[in-house]
């Protein structure tokens, strides 16, 4: 339990607020830092586009959700804008968004959790524009004639920003933020900081777009080098074989229905009837199965590692729990660079992220990921890792994934048919193009997190200097 001493003075300042939120968040010390600057402040309704009129809550929305992509819009949730992959997300009805078109995003925006975990923000990079948000989203978009937008990111994601906006939450259960709670929160302007903190931060989105786009086609060039179609959604979903149908076999592995999908069989017979290998013939078997069961023994950072589970592995910034190094060693829950990671516990709906698949990455293999995933870990010399995840990542192996199901209420794999499950080979010179893509998609994922903590690094560094 924290305790903190508060002052009447400062209780008086802050309108008389009893709940400790913005005593606890920093915000009372940001702000008596940010009086002592120097440097000129502006209020954040006078950088943004109409006033408060461009720090945007869209309000609540009649969600109709589509299947196919020619009616609808893809559809970010708080969290799914703090993902790195948004190939996958819901589609909501282009008439929800034109009765809204505030739902829309606009790139260079800063966009802020608003609902629930407050002050989570990612910046709304090239591929997110004209995608829609929920209303749990604030969008800050600024006049760029007046700030760079780059600049407000790093500002308002800072270690001055987040505190100050934390503290304008309401709520008892459930805190909200609104407009007017951070309309006139200071903006300190830095010169040429401003500059080379928009200039990261803009470099970070085309990265992140870049390498997005690059994992997309990844998996493209590998289903047409295949002779492969990629299972659409709305095909899929709207197949009426699912209603019922008539299985005869001899060495069943399982009496489950789902298992025998007949859509899931059509897309298991494309793969088997070409040339192909066998995932578990392929990866470490000793790493590969979930259900890890372990104890979790908190610790300080310096003596700890992050364990991140199925939400948080999918999110560019997982927020995980520190437990003890040294409480784990021998468990296999660090896995190596290139390893695919797919959620093995959880529901059949659509935007759950069960059976989707994500790749560690050289700077996300030194988290912890808990006992809720299948880890395929590429054995040396058979498959390129890239090359397994562009795969992996796909509507196609999703859907086969889904298909091997086991469970009542909590979904998990089969073992037997997830070692069983077929894998597309191609030749040695293809493999290696289709992997190399992957490999450049993650170094620039990687490399986009690192100029994103460097401009926020500019900024803090610049405002103590001014401080001081």
């Amino acid at each position: 339990m924290k305790v903190k001493e508060v002052s009447s003075a400062i209780i008086d300042k802050e309108g008389r607020r009893l709940d400790c939120g913005p005593y606890m968040s920093g915000a009372i010390e940001t702000k008596e830092l940010l009086k002592k600057l120097r440097a000129k402040k502006d209020h954040l309704r006078s950088l943004t586009e109409n006033g408060i009129g461009g720090i945007i809550n869209p309000g609540r929305i009649t969600r109709i959700w589509v299947d196919d992509p020619a009616h609808g819009y893809p559809f970010l949730s708080s969290t799914d804008i703090l993902h790195s992959d948004l190939s996958n997300v819901s589609l909501i009805a282009k008439s929800a968004a034109k009765k809204n078109r505030n739902l829309l995003l606009k790139k260079n925006s800063t966009l802020i959790t608003r609902s629930g975990a407050i002050g989570r923000m990612t910046f709304a990079r090239a591929e997110m524009d004209g995608m829609a948000c929920t209303e749990d989203v604030l969008r800050v978009i600024p006049d760029e004639s007046k700030v760079l937008p780059g600049f407000v990111f790093a500002y308002l994601s800072s270690r001055f920003g987040v505190p100050l906006i934390a503290s304008g939450t309401y709520g008892s259960i459930i805190t909200h933020l609104e407009p007017h709670h951070i309309a006139d929160l200071p903006v300190p302007r830095l010169g040429n900081v401003e500059e080379l903190a928009h200039e990261l931060v803009f470099k970070a989105g085309e990265e992140l777009t870049e390498s997005s786009h690059l994992m997309t086609e990844a998996t493209a060039k590998l289903f047409k080098y295949a002779g492969l179609s990629e299972s659409m959604n709305h095909e899929f979903l709207s197949d009426h074989r699912r209603y019922g149908w008539e299985q005869k076999s001899t060495t069943l592995t399982s009496l489950r229905g789902l298992n025998y999908d007949p859509r899931s069989a059509e897309l298991i017979a494309a793969v088997t009837n070409i040339r192909h290998d066998k995932l578990g013939s392929l990866v470490d078997r000793s790493n590969f199965e979930g259900h890890i069961v372990f104890k979790r023994i908190d610790a300080d950072p310096e003596h700890a590692v992050m364990l991140v589970g199925q939400r948080d592995a999918f999110q560019l910034r997982p927020d995980g729990r520190w437990i003890s190094r040294k409480s784990i060693e021998g468990l296999g829950l660090q896995v190596p660079s290139g390893t695919t990671v797919i959620p093995c516990h959880g529901t059949l709906g659509e935007s759950e992220l069960y059976c989707r698949a994500t790749l560690v990455t050289e700077r996300t293999a030194q988290y912890a990921y808990s006992g809720d995933f299948y880890r395929c870990i590429p054995k040396d010399g058979l498959i390129a890792p890239g090359y397994l995840y562009a795969y992996l990542r796909s509507r196609f192996a999703f859907r086969i994934i889904r298909a091997m199901s086991t469970g009542s209420k909590q979904q998990y794999q089969h073992p037997a048919l997830m070692a069983n499950m077929a894998i597309p080979r191609l030749s040695k010179e293809k493999e290696a193009e289709i992997a190399a893509m992957v490999d450049r998609a993650a170094q620039l994922r990687d490399h986009a997190i690192d100029l994103e903590d460097r401009a926020v690094a500019l900024v803090e560094n610049a405002i103590e200097e001014e401080g001081r």
